[in-house]
């Protein structure tokens, strides 16, 4: 009986530590790959923006393109988070971010590139290296011009520094805005904020159709539609004309301050076509080039592809340079 009584002591402490056990396990993966949803004041504006991974890591800033958000990131983020600390912000007008009229807000990209530098000196980042993504190229390399001490690296997927590829026909309507800005030139660009137009910027250029969720423009589009966003997008139409006449001064800093830069580029883009990608290789020296057979938002075809690709770059590039930063003796 008293070894009888024993076994089941026995059994019942075994079965504990195996439960206790699992549920450590599957408790674990949340220290490193855990996805947080954050949001900070940034001049009076709620600014939401994704975070993971260790603080201590190299730091990766994803700036996400139209008519999107940080939700573009939302698979990559977890892909890198065991080995960086990655933070994804949504613009203002975007995503979960404040989205004041266009009477209370400057919709520039020289306005969402101070939101965004107030923002990373707001959460405490100091250096990083930057992805940047269709209206994120010029966020970006407004921030990365200004400070490029702070820049470790670049990633460019499917944004424009040089005039190359904005000579198409999808530019047209957009440049005839940037010359006249009537209304009536602004009525001719409502056709891109529709759900078509948005579903089309997710399919067009796929290998597989099928392999795009719906929940990608079913996501954005609620968004578009709130009332008063269609005047903050065509703000931002308007205002890209700024960008063409900055691409020489960033091209400058390309080639003063060669950062290290990986771009990944779907080629099958018809808004910012392959064409966008080869003068890149004019100024940089330290460049790694890789054209991806997909449409627009490369990553949701890709991913996997891309986030292997930048775990690959950013640990000899980020990795290197932080080496050669450390005093002697360590």
């Amino acid at each position: 009986m008293k070894t009888l009584k024993n076994r089941t002591v026995t059994f019942f402490l075994s079965s504990l530590v195996a439960v206790t056990s699992t549920t450590a396990i599957a408790h674990e993966p949340s220290t490193s790959t855990q996805v947080f949803h954050r949001t900070v004041k940034v001049s009076g504006l709620d600014v939401f923006y994704r975070e993971a991974g260790p603080k201590d890591a190299p730091t990766l800033l994803l700036l996400h393109g139209f008519p999107t958000s940080s939700h573009m990131f939302r698979n990559l983020i977890p892909a890198l988070a065991d080995k960086f600390h990655v933070v994804a912000p949504d613009y203002p007008g975007f995503g979960n971010s404040s989205a004041p009229s266009v009477q209370d807000f400057d919709y520039t990209f020289d306005n969402l590139a101070n939101v965004v530098e107030q923002f990373t000196e707001e959460i405490g980042l100091t250096k990083y290296s930057i992805y940047v993504m269709d209206y994120g190229a010029p966020v970006g390399f407004r921030l990365a011009a200004k400070h490029p001490d702070r820049v470790d690296a670049l990633i460019i997927q499917n944004g424009n520094a040089y005039a190359e590829g904005l000579d198409n026909e999808f530019w047209k309507p957009i440049k005839a805005y940037w010359k006249s800005r009537t209304k009536a030139q602004g009525d001719q660009l409502r056709s891109f904020l529709t759900i078509d137009a948005t579903k089309w910027q997710y399919t067009h250029g796929v290998r597989d159709i099928e392999a795009i969720s719906p929940d990608t423009w079913r996501h954005d589009q609620p968004l578009l539609d709130r009332p008063g966003n269609q005047e903050v997008q065509l703000a931002l139409f308007y205002s890209y004309g700024s960008n063409p006449p900055l691409y020489p001064k960033w091209q400058k800093y390309f080639r003063k301050h060669q950062p290290p830069t990986l771009i990944v580029w779907g080629k099958n883009d018809e808004i910012f076509p392959a064409e966008g990608t080869h003068p890149y290789k004019r100024d940089l020296k330290n460049l790694e080039f890789h054209l991806l057979d997909t449409g627009h938002f490369a990553l949701e075809e890709d991913g996997a592809t891309i986030a292997t690709l930048i775990r690959n770059f950013l640990g000899r590039q980020v990795d290197a340079g932080r080496q050669e930063q450390l005093p002697l003796g360590n």
